[in-house]
């Protein structure tokens, strides 16, 4: 079996959230559709499985990271923002999609709060997920 840092992320992510629609925990809130993900976009994103595919990507990054928590997210999702004639500046993602999908996973059982560093690491049923797809 192939380690998930192996295996094509785009690739991975995309079955991973095919693999996450089967879970009832995981339910898109109406108001995504009308939210931008980060200060940097100009407009909300128009992506059909927008959410489940955010959802396999924050999860794939749990896996690579070990403990990761909303800070290291936001920066993780965040962009510069095209300012005109002013330079580019860095601007983090939002958190509010970031918090409610962490929330989602840890009610289905994927994720738990860590112990020793603040933020957030897989549980068994989590790591045991993300090795089973391909």
């Amino acid at each position: 079996m192939a380690d998930v840092r192996e295996i094509n992320p785009h690739r991975y992510n995309n079955n991973l959230a095919e693999a996450l629609k089967k879970f009832p925990e995981f339910k898109k809130p109406e108001w995504v559709d009308f939210v931008k993900t980060s200060a940097s976009k100009e407009r909300p994103t128009f992506e059909q499985d927008f959410w489940h595919k955010r959802a396999a990507s924050i999860l794939r990054q749990i896996y690579v990271k070990k403990v990761v928590g909303v800070q290291r997210l936001r920066t993780r999702y965040g962009g510069k923002k095209n300012r005109g004639v002013r330079p580019a500046h860095f601007f983090r993602g939002g958190g509010k999609i970031i918090r409610v999908l962490l929330q989602q996973s840890e009610k289905a059982g994927l994720l738990e709060k860590s112990t020793g560093k603040p933020g957030r690491q897989l549980t068994a049923k989590g790591k045991q997920l993300l090795e089973s797809i391909k």
